[in-house]
């Protein structure tokens, strides 16, 4: 691509089916991002074929979930990648669909792009505890990875990280996805483990304007009471490229908004 703009977006479609009907391919269109990483696709290889392999002329690539209707993670890229790799190599997690990485090699560099969808503990003890353990897993995942190759983590984390990431941060102390070991771990992956938040490098202040993520209760999305989930995670390198973020609000094809982030030649 030389030196042209690289367009990244990410969302959680919560049902690739329900988003698709609120109009998010005509979005598709009109935006015009080189890749999109989703997550909860909330299907399976069946209901995408002949369907939803392709989406505003970007291809789709996944890792569905054993369980019908649930997780399941993609990415649409308006390039051909290398390799694809689905899933991170759990016994546990890679049933549950939350991870796949398209790789874009050249004998110059190597690079991936990665879409992932970390469990949510907000069900109960017993999915907490799920939570924590693929926090564990996938952190050396990402150190390996990274001493590799240079890559882009998009998804959706299920962790607020700092009291500016969401709206109610006293009343959600002690609520999944604030959690003082979440919120630990986010900070261990951007310090010692040399990952970048790139939203946050681009805007270190925003509060109410950073938020992709609305309960559905409540007048949550009409207040904007909600909370920041939704990630770019980049290496350092790929991180200083990036130059302007936008989270959309214009339309509601999910209870989260997409998250782009324009990148100088990435691809």
């Amino acid at each position: 691509m030389g030196n042209s703009l690289f367009k990244l977006s990410s969302l959680n479609l919560n049902g690739i089916r329900s988003a698709t009907s609120k109009g998010l391919e005509a979005w598709l269109d009109a935006t015009k991002p080189d890749c999109i990483c989703v997550q909860e696709v909330k299907a399976q290889a069946a209901d995408v074929a002949g369907r939803f392999e392709s989406l505003a002329g970007l291809r789709g690539h996944f890792h569905f979930a054993e369980k019908k209707g649930y997780s399941g993670v993609g990415i649409y890229s308006r390039h051909e990648p290398s390799d694809v790799r689905i899933g991170y190599g759990s016994p546990e997690f890679d049933a549950e669909g939350r991870y796949v990485e398209l790789r874009f090699d050249t004998p110059q560099r190597k690079l991936s792009l990665i879409s992932c969808y970390f469990p949510s503990g907000s069900s109960g003890e017993e999915r907490q505890q799920a939570k924590f353990r693929f926090l564990d897993e996938i952190y050396p995942h990402l150190q390996q990875l990274k001493s590799e190759r240079e890559f882009i983590l998009c998804g959706d984390v299920n962790i607020a990280h700092k009291e500016i990431d969401l709206k109610n941060w006293k009343g959600n102390l002690k609520n999944s996805g604030f959690l003082p070991e979440e919120r630990a771990w986010m900070t261990r992956l951007l310090s010692e483990g040399g990952m970048v938040d790139v939203y946050r490098q681009l805007q270190p202040d925003a509060t109410e304007a950073a938020y992709t993520w609305w309960s559905n209760r409540g007048q949550a999305y009409a207040k904007n009471v909600g909370w920041r989930l939704d990630y770019h995670l980049a290496t350092p390198a790929l991180a200083q490229r990036a130059h302007r973020e936008a989270i959309y609000k214009g339309e509601k094809f999910s209870d989260h908004a997409p998250i782009t982030i324009d990148y100088d030649s990435v691809l």
